[in-house]
């Protein structure tokens, strides 16, 4: 590989022109000081993927340089699935972790899906194995499975159905079984029982940020901002019984558009907070919040680097595809019946 080719981008004479939009998206979360770090690998980055043919897909917890910077399509789980499964670019990269590449390929199995890095994983998606799901199935026989997108390509393939943290009770209801296999956020499913008369058997699988928030932080935020508290469902249930709004991530942006609250904590990945500022510069956003340190494994000089080797190149076998296919298919399938 030519070494001018793999360089750090240098700064250039009119880069705060040509990319004024971005700094005024990003506001003070782009110091001017950082302007020459981060603007030179995001000038290179939109030439190599429009050379490229490639749609960048980020998620809502990417660091704002990579959400408003370089992302052509941002969102949450189940938006970056419906995305794949409709996006016509020959190359997909996925600025999140690796089950949402795997979607990606999945859904789109025709292009070509690329992670910036390859260890960038998922506690929950390393909570549950396929053996894991078999012997489950084997223990409650005819009891459907409905596992979150938060999991590995096989466990998808042994799954009746997918859900995000935004369709997980509608998923659940449309199994049309008095019981249901509910893997692998145990948080997430005590949260969906609160909304659905199914009995639901839960997997003792957590989410590392957002198992270590607690109802006494979340209660701190109350009192000492006087904010208002918005939570993932991935949370304990003591933080969700403090919360004024529990969703996922575009229903909490829904929330916030909705309600125009003052002051809000947002009990979630920290990045949230910081893309959300952008849409909402009237609302005051204080802390908790938690990093994840898997998403922060992607960055805009891994991105570079994706973009120019062409690695690390997604792949899922036929097999597994096959089943994690339909299970996703009948997930997205659930949501457009709720939409018309």
């Amino acid at each position: 590989m030519n070494a001018d080719i793999m360089s750090r981008p240098v700064w250039r004479d009119g880069l705060e022109h040509d990319y004024a939009d971005v700094i005024a998206k990003l506001g003070d979360r782009l110091p001017c000081l950082e302007w020459p770090l981060h603007l030179p690998w995001i000038d290179a980055i939109r030439k190599l993927k429009a050379e490229r043919g490639a749609m960048i897909m980020a998620h809502s917890y990417q660091s704002p340089e990579i959400f408003h910077g370089v992302a052509d399509i941002t969102g949450d789980s189940l938006a970056l699935a419906q995305a794949a499964a409709d996006c016509d670019a020959a190359i997909i990269v996925l600025c999140g972790v690796h089950f949402m590449a795997e979607t990606a390929k999945i859904l789109a199995p025709d292009r070509t899906v690329l992670i910036p890095d390859l260890e960038a994983g998922c506690s929950l998606a390393s909570s549950i194995t396929a053996d894991d799901v078999r012997a489950l199935r084997a223990r409650y026989p005819g009891v459907p499975v409905v596992s979150y997108v938060n999991t590995s390509a096989a466990v998808k393939a042994l799954s009746d159905a997918c859900c995000t943290s935004a369709n997980a009770t509608q998923v659940v209801d449309a199994m049309a079984s008095d019981r249901v296999l509910f893997l692998p956020d145990r948080f997430l499913g005590a949260h969906v029982q609160t909304q659905t008369d199914v009995e639901l058997i839960l997997w003792p699988g957590a989410c590392e940020v957002h198992e270590r928030f607690t109802g006494q932080q979340a209660r701190h935020a109350r009192e000492r901002f006087d904010a208002k508290l918005v939570a993932h469902p991935e949370c304990p249930p003591d933080v969700l019984a403090e919360a004024d709004f529990v969703g996922s991530t575009s229903a909490m942006g829904r929330w916030l558009a909705q309600e125009r609250p003052v002051r809000v904590a947002l009990i979630t990945e920290c990045s949230m907070a910081d893309n959300l500022r952008t849409q909402f510069p009237e609302i005051d956003f204080v802390q908790p919040c938690n990093l994840c340190p898997h998403m922060k494994r992607i960055t805009l000089p891994n991105i570079h680097a994706c973009l120019v080797e062409l690695k690390h190149e997604v792949e899922v076998p036929a097999d597994i595809a096959l089943g994690a296919r339909r299970a996703l298919q009948r997930m997205l399938e659930v949501g457009r019946r709720e939409r018309l």
